[in-house]
């Protein structure tokens, strides 16, 4: 059987969608990773510029174990600077790895519109200014975004909470700020463990739930022609539809 080789490109500190992927990767697909030096989050995004000035080179990198698909692992690194950035993102990768690329926040969109949702619940691990500029890129998306939250537990300037946080906590968050009248639950951050969470949120809320990296991996699996149903991590990975 010829594998399915995923390249994945993640903050340095992410140490939740690499493991993501794994958990859903099915029997012939394998992961390989790259990381881009992440040091600390900044309100003007300087920081994230500088941890994107490494894109090309990595995924030169992942290209020479000839991936099939890379994936850019991280949310506000992809919409800190709106729509039309997150796109140059995804056909920078398909130059640069001959393959499919995918991007996490246009992955959500995608995602979101697969669901047919159209007013959303956000939650993250995000600090105020993180939040504002998610809803700002949503919106200019076409959805109707009725809140966002930021997890008070971690929502810090430093990453490491975000990553270690108990998916049982985040349900317990998530859920909380979740509206009735949403038509689809959105957690953000590939460093946030939402995709194990989804399955609970969903039985709790009743509504649909796009995390990020679920969305990644859903995306890339779906450029890839990889069609297997994988339980446990909400809808949009138990129900996965073809390109």
């Amino acid at each position: 059987m010829l594998r399915k080789r995923i390249g994945v490109l993640v903050p340095s500190t992410n140490t939740t969608a690499e493991a993501d992927f794994w958990m859903a990767a099915p029997a012939g697909v394998t992961v390989h990773s790259q990381r881009l030096e992440f040091k600390a989050r900044s309100a003007s995004g300087v920081t994230l510029d500088d941890m994107n000035a490494e894109i090309e080179e990595g995924a030169r990198l992942l290209a020479t174990a000839r991936v099939n698909a890379i994936a850019y692992c991280c949310t506000s690194g992809s919409f800190f600077k709106g729509q039309g950035y997150d796109h140059e993102m995804e056909q920078k990768l398909k130059k640069i790895g001959g393959g499919a690329g995918v991007v996490t926040s246009p992955a959500v969109v995608q995602a979101l519109r697969h669901l047919g949702a159209k007013r959303v619940s956000v939650a993250t691990p995000y600090p105020d200014f993180n939040n504002e500029k998610l809803r700002k890129y949503l919106e200019a998306a076409g959805f109707e975004v009725l809140n966002v939250a930021g997890d008070p537990k971690v929502a810090v300037n430093a990453p490491g909470p975000t990553n270690d946080e108990d998916p049982a906590d985040i349900v317990e968050f998530a859920s909380s700020v979740c509206r009735p009248e949403a038509d689809a639950l959105v957690c953000g951050c590939t460093a946030w463990r939402s995709m194990e969470a989804a399955e609970e949120l969903e039985r709790r809320t009743g509504k649909p739930v796009v995390s990020a990296n679920q969305a990644t991996v859903w995306a890339t699996f779906r450029a890839l022609g990889i069609t297997q149903p994988v339980p446990g991590f909400g809808r949009l990975l138990r129900e996965p539809a073809a390109a």
